[in-house]
Parts: C-alpha cells; structure tokens; sequence
C-alpha cells in the first residue's frame, strides 16, 4: 500500500506535472507564433491602421518613419522574438484605437466577463443537475422523454438567435429587462440566460449519460440487494462516480465563458472581454487581438490542467493505474 501511494505521489510530482507543464508551455508557444504570423500576414498596414483609429490620414513619409519606429520592417521572425520577449515581462503593447496598453485594456474588462461567466455556471450547475438526474433515474418515461426533447431543442438554438428572442420579449414586448446593458445585476440577466440555456441542455445530456452509466454498475446492484435506500447509493456512490466527466465539461465551459462569448455581449453591450475584441477586430487592433489570443490561450491550457488534476483525483481507478505506471 506505501509503494502504491508513494508512487501516486511520485506520478503527480515528477511524471504528470512536468509533463503537463513542458506541453502547456509549447502548445502556448505554438499559439502565440501562429497568432502573429497570421496576423503579420494580413493585408492591411499596421503603421496606417494605427493613424486611421485616431482619425489622421497620414503621408507616406510619417507612414514610412512610423513604421521604422515600430519596427514592422524587420523580418517578422525577429518582430516574434522582440514581441515574445515583452510580452513574457507583461507588455503586451499598446492599442491602437485606445493608446492603452493591453493588459490594461483587458484588466479593466475583465471583471465585467467574469461577473457574467459566474453567473451563466451557477445558473448552469443548478439547473441541470436536477434535470440531469430526474431523467436518468426516470429513464424512458415521460419526464425523460420531455428533458431530452427540451435539452434536444435548447442544444440546437444559435446564441445570437436565442439573444435576439429574449431581448425582444423580455426587453421590447415586457420590457423587464433594459435592451442596452447597464453593467448592473437586472442588465445580466438575459446575457447570462442567452449564455446558460444552451449550457444547460449540453449539461443536461452528460449528466444523464453518466448517472445512466454508474446505475448500471454491480456495484449499484449489490448495494440495492442490501436494502440500502436509493437516496444514500445515489449521493453517496453514483453520484461521486459520475463526476469525472462532469468536471471536464465544467472547466471547458469555463474557458469559453472567461474568454468572452463575443456575440452575446456585443448584441446586450455588455461591456466584456468578448466586445472588446469584436471592437478590435473591427478596426484592426493587431495588439489588442495579439493579446486576446494569450489569454484565451492561458485561460483554456489552465482550466485544462486544472481540470485533469481534478479527474485523476475523483477517480481512484485512474490513480492506481497512474500509480502502477510510475512504481514500473
């Protein structure tokens, strides 16, 4: 039992974390360098477009020195390394349309994405828990029938659509809601339902799935057989053995949500990280877009490995098996 723990402990330490790290690091590595190529290559002249944004047309000759002074005429190799190396100290540049650095750019939007996210995941967690397990115990009856349907028809519901739909009823027809977001608690609402809705129908699919999939264990079965009540092997065992899953879905939607669902807080003007990139792709804010991507980049690697210490330390069978692998 010591050699199995010790190496569960020598996995974690040496084996997994190394490992992880050293992928994240080049995967990271990967993103940024793709991300400025792609950028580097597009058409339009980053020297212009930063004299456009404040509204000045500007001669070839300041065209010529401004982009000298930027050092957009050096070999964009050499541009990557001198741009990888500021942003590995924190300077991301400055935007073009604001002269504000990135990261202060995204600091100041950031609260606003993350009080939105947190508000679609508890929302999400919530309902699809319930529903979830109502239809897995329930299975092929009418109440199963009517969560999948449901879950079916919220699944299939674009979130710019879904935005439309309850910005129209809610805020035109009853007008609850305001149309133009406030920043305030009744203005998060419908971003935050656009934004759950459909969470909650993918969550509820999985849920069901993996509550289906412990139900059919022996485990179960011999636990039924010694009279215990189905409330105690429901929270006490399947509920445990189902999670797993759970909590990947859990720290992918995570990321998609802290990274900004553009679409939907551009149609409420919810003022996040995602209409801020839509804004900066829109005049082409080559910093600004540079630096979304690290951060989308940074968020998702992170959630990932968060989310695979989280699996490895819910399921004891993927423990002894990592365990076996690091004792060889």
């Amino acid at each position: 039992m010591e050699n199995r723990l010790s190496g569960v402990k020598r996995y974690f330490t040496r084996h997994f974390v190394q490992r992880r790290l050293a992928e994240l690091i080049f995967v990271l590595l990967g993103v940024t360098f793709l991300t400025f190529i792609i950028t580097s290559a597009a058409p339009s002249d980053a020297a212009e477009m930063y004299f456009l944004s404040h509204g000045i047309t500007p001669s070839e000759t300041l065209l010529e020195q401004t982009r000298q002074e930027m050092g957009l005429n050096a070999p964009v190799l050499v541009r990557y390394v001198r741009w990888l190396g500021e942003a590995l100290t924190g300077n991301l540049g400055e935007s073009y349309q604001f002269g504000e650095s990135v990261f202060a750019q995204l600091s100041r939007k950031l609260p606003a994405t993350v009080q939105l996210a947190g508000g679609a995941l508890v929302v999400t967690v919530a309902v699809s828990f319930p529903l979830g397990i109502a239809a897995a115990v329930r299975k092929n009856k009418l109440a199963d029938w009517l969560i999948r349907l449901i879950s079916f028809v919220g699944i299939s519901l674009p979130n710019f659509w879904l935005a439309l739909i309850l910005l129209y009823y809610f805020g035109v027809v009853l007008k609850w809601f305001p149309v133009i977001s406030a920043g305030d608690l009744k203005s998060m609402v419908l971003p935050v339902m656009t934004l759950a809705i459909p969470l909650c129908c993918s969550y509820v699919r999985q849920i069901r799935t993996a509550v289906l999939e412990e139900l059919g264990r022996e485990y179960v079965t011999g636990a039924r057989a010694r009279g215990i009540p189905e409330w105690r092997i429901m929270a006490g065992h399947v509920l445990p053995g189902a999670l797993t899953p759970i909590v990947t879905m859990i720290c992918l939607s995570i990321g998609s949500l802290l990274g900004g669902a553009a679409i939907v807080e551009t149609i409420f003007g919810w003022p996040g990280i995602g209409s801020m990139v839509v804004d900066a792709i829109r005049v082409r804010d080559y910093p600004v877009i540079q630096g979304y991507v690290i951060w989308m980049a940074v968020i998702y690697l992170g959630v990932s490995l968060l989310g695979d210490i989280a699996c490895r330390l819910l399921d004891p069978q993927l423990r002894r098996r990592k365990g076996a692998t690091a004792d060889a």
